[in-house]
């Protein structure tokens, strides 16, 4: 009969602390990579299908068709009204390559307006393409947050079948790509904070089997933590008395090589005992972390689509080292900020200042490579001119956003944005009975309108105040993502109220609101040890708010796909003045 494992202990103390770190992943990795990947399959055939309709360009497609066109041809935008020189334009170039890029696969319309190949799909697809990795990407995330397969596919399911997600998947502007980034670097940082997690868990669970530093408090607060630090902390002390002597000792020749050779060991010992002892106050290092690496990169390729990514590197970067130190503490760190900060915060000003700035630059590398870019040669030639009249573009374009408040019939207050009060229609036509598809006498209207929909906006928003109280009442990691991401997407933009601003900038708040309405969507339907009353009463408050999301997803398509409709139809779907 053998006796108890002496490991025991340790080995309950270490799956305990890394399920408090990072719990495991819910069910088959298969099978959720097949449900959020049929939830992004859906959402892809719902944006790819009649994508080319309208046709022509619409909107601001007359601007960055062309500036794509221009990137594609040049390397720089073209000036469009006699297509030659460089064209003065207000956003970074990043988001007009990649529909450069989709141009050059399936076609495009020259600056002398002839079309080649399919144009309509040339600067469409990569909206397309974008909106629905933003679809599978946030499902991922979500599934992760969570730590469940069905959130997850609820999540991609609402920004699937979100209105204004969807229009803006179809046409050739750049807020799709913005969003999309920001939904990358948020799934990214998800991933760097369960790999920081398990590997923290892993390196304290190593010290505590090698028998050195102390373990983080039990789940039952027992002491013992504390007596352990000072044994450790006097043999060392000890140890490090006595390698110092027998050292001195050997040089002289009054000892042994052997003895030598004990005392440099002994010296080794003390040497792993402050190491220990550095672990206890802060922590272990956690190394190369390539999830937050790339969250970097995701967040400078976002700011090189339109500089407003920049309030987002901040919230992400405030959520990040917060985590750090919220880590270290469960880890049983004593000093978790003092941690966090000798620890993490070199590479965490890495990855949101360094790696994001370095990306963005990146960005304009046509503009440095080629001559003919605005301001190239302001200041004449070679390296530091370059770099001078390129500052000199940025301070011009910072200019032009300071003064944009000219009057526009769809402009908006962001506060408006948060319950649709004036949606952008981007396109509208009123075809006469018996032409273009027209079978009403009274005549027929076909719009594209930038409506989100009501369910996922209006429950979002509301949905707000959980989170608030959530956090407040449980301090839930989830709660302030949510809160800090859809804060840094929306409240920089009350500071300008009298910019010229439409509903459309909101679309990178959009994900943190289905975020947010999931969250809502767990604590309904409860733990899995709740009663069956409860997980029934949740499970149909969750089914039919699913339900009314499709209808109203379905009841609005005709006005977000440019379909041709009876104008009497048409009507009936502008609720309220501000959508007309």
């Amino acid at each position: 009969m053998t006796g108890p494992d002496p490991l025991g202990p340790q080995r309950t103390r270490a799956e305990a602390l890394r399920e408090r770190l990072c719990p495991p992943m819910p069910g088959s990795p298969l099978a959720g990579w097949l449900a959020t990947l049929s939830v992004a399959v859906l959402a892809g055939v719902l944006r790819f299908w009649n994508i080319t309709q309208p046709r022509g360009v619409y909107f601001d497609e007359v601007y960055y068709t062309k500036d794509a066109w221009g990137l594609l041809t040049a390397g720089y935008e073209i000036n469009s009204n006699d297509c030659s020189g460089p064209a003065y334009v207000v956003h970074p170039p990043f988001g007009k390559w990649l529909m450069a890029a989709s141009e050059g696969l399936f076609g495009y319309t020259n600056c002398s307006g002839v079309p080649h190949g399919d144009p309509e799909l040339g600067w469409r697809f990569s909206s397309a393409l974008f909106g629905t990795l933003a679809v599978l990407v946030l499902a991922r995330a979500a599934r992760r947050m969570f730590r469940s397969t069905l959130l997850g596919c609820f999540a991609g399911l609402l920004l699937a079948m979100d209105g204004l997600e969807f229009v803006q998947s179809r046409i050739g502007i750049l807020d799709i790509f913005l969003m999309t980034g920001v939904v990358v670097a948020l799934a990214c940082l998800l991933l760097d904070r369960d790999d920081g997690r398990a590997r923290l868990a892993d390196r304290l669970n190593a010290a505590l089997a090698r028998g050195s530093g102390s373990p983080p408090p039990t789940a039952d607060g027992s002491p013992g933590a504390a007596s352990a630090q000072s044994v450790t902390t006097a043999g060392a002390a000890v140890t490090a008395s006595t390698a110092v002597t027998a050292s001195t000792a050997a040089a002289s020749g009054a000892v042994s090589p052997a003895t030598a050779a004990t005392a440099g060991s002994e010296a080794s010992t003390a040497t792993a005992g402050r190491q220990d002892r550095l672990r206890e106050l802060y922590g272990p290092r956690l190394g190369f972390r390539r999830w937050r690496l790339a969250c970097g990169v995701a967040l400078g390729l976002s700011m090189g689509v339109k500089w407003s990514a920049l309030y987002t590197i901040i919230g992400l970067a405030a959520l990040a080292i917060a985590w750090d130190i919220g880590a270290r503490r469960t880890g049983g760190a004593q000093r978790p900020v003092l941690g966090a900060l000798r620890r993490d915060l070199p590479a965490w000003a890495a990855t949101f200042v360094v790696v994001p700035i370095g990306v963005f630059l990146a960005t304009w590398t046509g503009w440095f490579v080629t001559d003919g870019g605005y301001y190239r040669h302001f200041y004449g030639n070679g390296f530091g001119a370059a770099w001078h009249g390129w500052w000199k573009y940025q301070m011009a374009v910072l200019k032009f956003h300071e003064g944009l408040d000219q009057g526009h019939a769809f402009a908006s207050h962001p506060m408006s944005w948060l319950v649709m009060a004036r949606p952008v229609a981007y396109y509208y036509s009123s075809p006469a009975y018996g032409t273009s598809g027209c079978h009403a006498p009274a005549g027929c209207s076909r719009e594209v309108l930038a409506l989100g929909n009501p369910a996922v906006w209006w429950v979002g928003t509301a949905g707000l105040l959980g989170m608030l109280a959530w956090w407040v009442t449980r301090r839930d990691w989830r709660a302030a993502l949510v809160l800090v991401g859809f804060g840094s997407a929306f409240l920089p933009w009350l500071l300008f109220p009298n910019r010229t601003m439409f509903f459309f900038y909101a679309l990178p708040c959009l994900p943190f609101l289905v975020l947010g309405i999931t969250a809502l969507a767990g604590l309904a339907l409860g733990p899995r040890e709740a009663s069956d009353a409860r997980r029934l009463t949740g499970a149909l408050t969750v089914g039919i708010y699913t339900i009314v999301v499709v209808l109203l997803f379905a009841y609005f398509y005709p006005i977000l796909a440019a379909q041709v409709i009876p104008y009497s139809s048409w009507r009936a779907r502008m609720w309220f003045p501000g959508w007309i």
